[in-house]
């Protein structure tokens, strides 16, 4: 008799079928069974009839407990009242392990107490719909860099260098050569890439030691990075809307029943079409500035309100949300004071005080899920940046070779995973986008 996966099931009606998985939930009737099964790929409704079974088998369904381990045999059926959907109806179980009483049931929970059951909350609907969308923005990323001609380039997790300041890295003692930090990017790296292969792209878990407890943060998460070997900083804006894009809309099409089961408006995505409104810093701070959002700043005293928001500074999440509010696509801000960007971000030959970075900021308040820029070709320029920016100069002697041995201009971008999730599954915190969540406060299970 054939094992089959549950979201297969339609290819076997009126077949006999075995099914590996879990006990979900069961209801009794009587004399009728309702056990619905799990098995990782879906759920299916079993039915089990007394007279059409044998003791033993009834007997077994009684004494099934939540998460128990089963396989089940029988017959697939279509619904008798609802189209599309199927049932099976079981003539044999083998209980595999009967679970002990399971600590989440279906009922309400503090998130705190999920959280700490974290191991356990995956294998419930919601959490599997939300992981099931990232694996799918996972392999259209793949599979959008393969067929653009990108190169998947893997990029040390030990650095000796920081990408962005070291004040957020977690460092560690490295044998008998002193510090070394968990990377806060492969950027730097990639960049070598780039000059190697044209253009490449990094996959893979990042570290920040921000302490920060917002719905937006984790300490762990996985960013992709591509880098392209002669591309300005509109060619980079460029290439983030069309990609964007295609993630967004393949989600749609292949994911659409895990993002209406996490209630979510598909409709909105439907909206995330190039081309995508393009707004200089300058014209950012004119929104903030029209709609009267200040800089809030904090000290000894408390708050201090600062109006009109003043230039040169970075956005909080009031200020991404009021950019964006007026819009229904991913909002791309450009050109931005240098001092609030990176050492490594080109400045604007027209105006040194403009760094040639862009950050895209997702509809519906949540925020930037992109950062990019183009990048200092420039040996001199790079240099002084380094030296400007309290860098050890020595660390980053590899990083000015690319300068001085056949450079050219370059840009690429980040994009948080896990703030991609956040915002396609619209969730209320980001903790929910990836398997186990790392916060100041967390580090279990």
């Amino acid at each position: 008799m054939q094992r089959v996966s549950v979201s297969k099931i339609s290819d076997y009606t009126d077949q006999e079928v075995t099914i590996n998985g879990w006990l979900y939930n069961i209801r009794s009737s009587g004399k009728l069974m309702f056990p619905e099964i799990r098995d990782g790929s879906g759920i299916i409704q079993g039915v089990v009839v007394k007279s059409a079974v044998s003791e033993r088998v009834w007997e077994d369904f009684s004494k099934l407990t939540q998460e128990s381990s089963i396989k089940v045999k029988g017959t697939v059926s279509k619904h008798p009242k609802k189209e599309g959907v199927f049932e099976l109806q079981i003539n044999d179980v083998e209980i595999i392990q009967i679970a002990e009483p399971y600590p989440i049931t279906p009922k309400e929970h503090g998130v705190e107490f999920l959280m700490d059951r974290r191991h356990l909350w995956l294998r419930s609907p919601r959490q599997v719909s939300i992981l099931r969308v990232r694996n799918e923005i996972i392999q259209t990323i793949r599979d959008y860099m393969y067929d653009n001609g990108f190169i998947l380039f893997d990029t040390p997790i030990f650095t000796p260098n920081a990408c962005e300041g070291t004040s957020t890295l977690f460092s560690t003692e490295y044998f008998d050569m002193g510090k070394a930090y968990l990377s806060q990017s492969g950027q730097l790296y990639a960049e070598a890439g780039a000059m190697a292969l044209g253009k490449v792209y990094t996959l893979g878990p990042t570290f920040r030691a921000e302490n920060s407890m917002t719905r937006r943060h984790l300490t762990e998460f996985w960013m992709m990075e591509p880098e392209m070997a002669f591309y300005d900083i509109d060619d980079d804006m460029d290439l983030i809307e069309d990609f964007l894009e295609n993630v967004v809309q393949r989600v749609l099409k292949n994911c659409r029943k895990e993002l209406e089961l996490l209630g979510r408006n598909v409709s909105k995505l439907e909206n995330v079409k190039k081309p995508f409104p393009r707004i200089t810093y300058d014209e950012a701070i004119e929104i903030l500035i029209k709609k009267d959002i200040p800089l809030i700043r904090k000290t000894s005293n408390g708050e201090e309100q600062i109006r009109p928001f003043p230039w040169g500074e970075d956005f909080g999440a009031p200020h991404e949300e009021a950019i964006v509010e007026d819009f229904d696509k991913p909002v791309m801000v450009h050109r931005w004071p240098a001092e609030a960007k990176s050492f490594y971000m080109k400045r604007d030959p027209s105006n040194p005080k403009i760094a040639l970075g862009v950050d895209v900021l997702a509809p519906e308040g949540f925020g930037e899920i992109i950062g990019g820029s183009q990048r200092e070709d420039n040996f001199a320029e790079l240099e002084k940046r380094i030296i400007e920016h309290q860098l050890p100069l020595e660390e980053f002697q590899w990083f000015l070779d690319l300068r001085r041995y056949g450079s050219v201009p370059h840009s690429g971008f980040g994009l948080g995973i896990e703030r991609m999730v956040n915002w396609i599954c619209n969730l209320e915190n980001i903790r929910e986008a990836i398997p186990f969540a790392r916060r100041p406060n967390r580090i279990t299970p």
